[in-house]
C-alpha cells in the first residue's frame, strides 16, 4: 500500500485541475435515489436488495451529519515537542512550541478532520479547499483550486504549526514556510483502515498530545472495523459486486481509473466488493481507456459528486464515453456518488461514510 505522502505524488498531479473543470451540478438522473448515513438504523435492520446487480439507476449517498465530533474535554498536552517530520525528500525533526494557531492542509480534508476530531478544532485558523464540513465555513482558504499552496495568506495567518502530507504544494513552497519560522510537520500514513488510526497518532503527537492521539486511534479503528463487519453481514451470497472507481473532470477531459493501492481498493473491499480495476492489473491511478473499462466490466461504478456533475450527470457520462455504457453498470446507470470531500477521506468519518455508501449500494432509496 502507498504511504501517504507517495500516493499524493500521483494524486496531486491529477489534482491540478480538481476543481478547474467543474460545473454547476447536473440535474439529477431520473430514477436517482439520496441514501443518508443513519447510525440510528442498523443496516441488518434494512430491506437489502436481494440481486444487487438486477438494481436499475444511480444513487446519491450523504452524511446525516458532517459535522466532526470532538472530545467533551480539551484534550492533555505537553509543550514544546519535538517530532519526526516524514517529509517527501526523508525524515528530518520539527519542534513545536505552540498550537494557538493551527494549519492543517491536504488533498482530502482529512487531515483538519483529524485535529477536529482530537479537539483542536477552535485553534484552527485557516483550511484548504477541501476542508468544508461544518464549522470550517468562515475559515479563510489557504490553497487555490488546483490545491497549490497560497504562501502570503498563510503568513497572513499566522500560523504557529502547520501539518500537512505532501499532497498540496508545490512542496518547495510549503518547505519555504519553514524557512519562514513556521513549523511544518508532514504525516506519513497510508489511506487503509490502520491509517486512519495512524494519521490520529502523528497528527497529535504534532499537537503535543499523544493520548488524545491514541484515544482517537483506538476509537476510529473500532469504529471503521465494526461497521465493515455490518457490511460484511447484508452483503447478499454469491458473486460479490464489481466495482470500479471512476475520477472525472469532464471539462479538463479528466477519466482516471483508481486501482491497488489508490485507497479505492481498500473503499471497496470494505464495501463488500471487488475493485475490478486491481482485477485487470491497473495499479495507482490511470488514465481510462475503452479497452481498460470494458475489460473491466464492472456491476457499480463509484464517482465523486462533483466529478459526475461535470460530465453532464449519468446520462451525460454514458453518451460521452460509449465504452462505459457498454459496461453492466452502464447498462443499467449504476452509479454511487458522494461529496468529493468525503468518499476517499480516511479520516474521523470513515464509518459514517462506509455507512452511507452501503446504504446506496444494497439498499437504495431507504
Amino acid at each position: 500500500m502507498l504511504s501517504r505522502p507517495r500516493l499524493a505524488v500521483v494524486l496531486s498531479a491529477v489534482a491540478v485541475v480538481l476543481l478547474a473543470g467543474c460545473t454547476a451540478p447536473a440535474a439529477p438522473t431520473p430514477g436517482q435515489s439520496v441514501v443518508a448515513s443513519d447510525p440510528a438504523v442498523p443496516l441488518a435492520d434494512l430491506s437489502v436488495l436481494a440481486d444487487p446487480r438486477s438494481f436499475v439507476g444511480p444513487s446519491t449517498a450523504v452524511l446525516a451529519d458532517a459535522a466532526i465530533p470532538a472530545p467533551a474535554v480539551a484534550p492533555a498536552q505537553e509543550l514544546p515537542v519535538t517530532v519526526t517530520s516524514h517529509d517527501l525528500s526523508g525524515d528530518t525533526s520539527a519542534t513545536v512550541t505552540s498550537t494557538d494557531r493551527i494549519l492543517a492542509m491536504d488533498i482530502s480534508g482529512s487531515i483538519a478532520a483529524t485535529v477536529f476530531g482530537l479537539g483542536f478544532g477552535g485553534s484552527v485558523v485557516g483550511r484548504d479547499v477541501s476542508t468544508t464540513f461544518p464549522g470550517t465555513e468562515e475559515l479563510p482558504v489557504i490553497t487555490s483550486s488546483g490545491h497549490t499552496v497560497n504562501n502570503e495568506a498563510i503568513l497572513a495567518l499566522r500560523p504557529t504549526v502547520l501539518i500537512t502530507d505532501g499532497s498540496v504544494g508545490p512542496v518547495d513552497v510549503v518547505l519555504q514556510l519553514r524557512d519562514a519560522g513556521i513549523p511544518v510537520v508532514f504525516v506519513d500514513t497510508d489511506p487503509t483502515v490502520d491509517g486512519v488510526g495512524e494519521l490520529a497518532r502523528q497528527v497529535a503527537a504534532a499537537l503535543g498530545a499523544p493520548a488524545a492521539g491514541e484515544s482517537l486511534a483506538t476509537d476510529l479503528t473500532g469504529a471503521i472495523a465494526a461497521k465493515v463487519a455490518e457490511i460484511a453481514a447484508i452483503v447478499p451470497k454469491g458473486e460479490p459486486l464489481r466495482m470500479l472507481f471512476l475520477y472525472l473532470r469532464g471539462t479538463s477531459g479528466i477519466y482516471y481509473l483508481f486501482g491497488e493501492e489508490s485507497g479505492a481498493d481498500v473503499l471497496i473491499r470494505s464495501l463488500g466488493g471487488v475493485d475490478v480495476a486491481a482485477e485487470i492489473g491497473l495499479d495507482g491511478m490511470r488514465p481510462m481507456t475503452d479497452e481498460a473499462m470494458v475489460a473491466a466490466n464492472p456491476d457499480l461504478i463509484l464517482v465523486m459528486t462533483d466529478g459526475i456533475a461535470s460530465v453532464g450527470g449519468v446520462d451525460g457520462l454514458l453518451e460521452s464515453k460509449p465504452a462505459i455504457a457498454l459496461t453492466a453498470a452502464g447498462q443499467h446507470k449504476r452509479f454511487v456518488d458522494m461529496a468529493d470531500g468525503e468518499i476517499l477521506a480516511f479520516g474521523p468519518r470513515t464509518a459514517e461514510v462506509l455507512d452511507a455508501l452501503a446504504r446506496a449500494i444494497y439498499a437504495p432509496g431507504q
